[in-house]
C-alpha cells in the first residue's frame, strides 16, 4: 500500500476527534472517506498532510513511519493537501498562488513543465493567471487550490470537501478533473460529503462516525447495505 494508517487516535489538547481510524490507498487508487459531520474527516485528513500529529497508532507512506517526518517536509515525501475552503492568498495573483505549491526545491527544477500541466488542466487559469485570486468565482478558486496541490508533483493528493458551496454543474465539473487527475496515475484521498460524487468516484470507500472508521468496503458493497442508504443516502 502506498498510504496506511492504522488505529490513529488525534486530539485537540485532551479532547479526542479521532480515536481509531484506519484506512488505505494504494498506488494510482481513488479512496473517498465519507461520514458526518463532525466525524473526524477533515482531523484525519490534516494530520496524513502533517498538519496535526496523532497521538497513537500508525501511519505510513510507502513504507517510511510518518511520525519520523517532520510536518514541514511531509510534501516532500509526495503528499499534498488541498484544504477544505481553499485557503488561498486572496491578494496575490492566480500564478503567484501556484507557484507557491512549487516551493521544494524538487518542484521547483520541474516548475514550468508543472505549470503548463495545470493550465492544460485548467485552460481558465491560464486566461487568468495575471488575475487576483480573490477576484475569482468559487469553482475557479477550487481549481487553483487543486493547481497550487499539483505543482508540488505529489504521488498522492489528498482533497478536503473540494464539492464545498459549489454549484452542481461546477461539482460535475470538479469530479471530472478529479478523474483526468487520477488517469495521470496520481492516487486520491477524497473527504466529501457529496456522498453520492464520493461513491461514483472511488474504488473503495471508508465510512468514519465519532472518530472511528465503522466500515469500508467497494461502493457497491456499501450501497448494499441498509444502514449506509438510509443514513447517507436518504433512502
Amino acid at each position: 500500500m502506498l498510504l496506511e494508517a492504522r488505529h490513529l487516535a488525534i486530539g485537540y489538547g485532551d479532547a479526542p476527534a479521532v480515536w481509531d481510524a484506519s484506512l488505505a490507498v494504494d498506488a494510482a487508487e481513488v479512496v473517498s472517506v465519507i461520514g458526518p459531520n463532525g466525524a473526524g474527516k477533515s482531523t484525519l485528513i490534516n494530520s496524513i498532510a502533517g498538519l496535526r500529529r496523532w497521538q497513537s497508532g500508525s501511519l505510513t507512506f510507502d513504507g517510511l513511519d510518518l511520525a519520523t517526518v517532520p510536518a514541514h517536509r511531509v510534501c516532500s515525501q509526495g503528499i499534498a493537501l488541498v484544504p477544505e475552503g481553499r485557503r488561498l492568498f486572496t491578494r496575490m495573483s492566480v500564478e503567484e498562488n501556484l507557484e507557491l505549491g512549487a516551493y521544494r526545491a524538487e518542484a521547483r527544477r520541474e516548475r514550468q513543465g508543472a505549470l503548463e500541466r495545470v493550465f492544460g488542466l485548467f485552460p481558465i487559469l491560464r486566461e487568468r493567471r495575471r488575475q487576483l485570486a480573490g477576484s475569482l468565482s468559487g469553482g475557479q478558486q477550487q481549481m487553483v487550490a487543486i493547481g497550487r496541490a499539483l505543482m508540488a508533483r505529489p504521488r498522492l493528493l489528498l482533497l478536503d470537501e473540494p464539492s464545498l458551496g459549489l454549484a452542481p454543474a461546477v461539482v460535475d465539473q470538479m469530479f471530472d478533473i478529479i478523474r483526468a487527475i487520477h488517469g495521470e496515475g496520481v492516487a486520491i484521498l477524497l473527504v466529501e460529503q457529496n456522498v453520492t460524487k464520493a461513491l461514483e468516484i472511488a474504488g473503495r470507500v471508508y465510512v468514519l462516525e465519532e472518530g472511528r472508521t465503522v466500515a469500508s468496503g467497494t461502493p457497491a458493497e456499501l450501497l448494499a447495505q441498509t444502514s449506509i442508504q438510509d443514513a447517507y443516502l436518504g433512502r
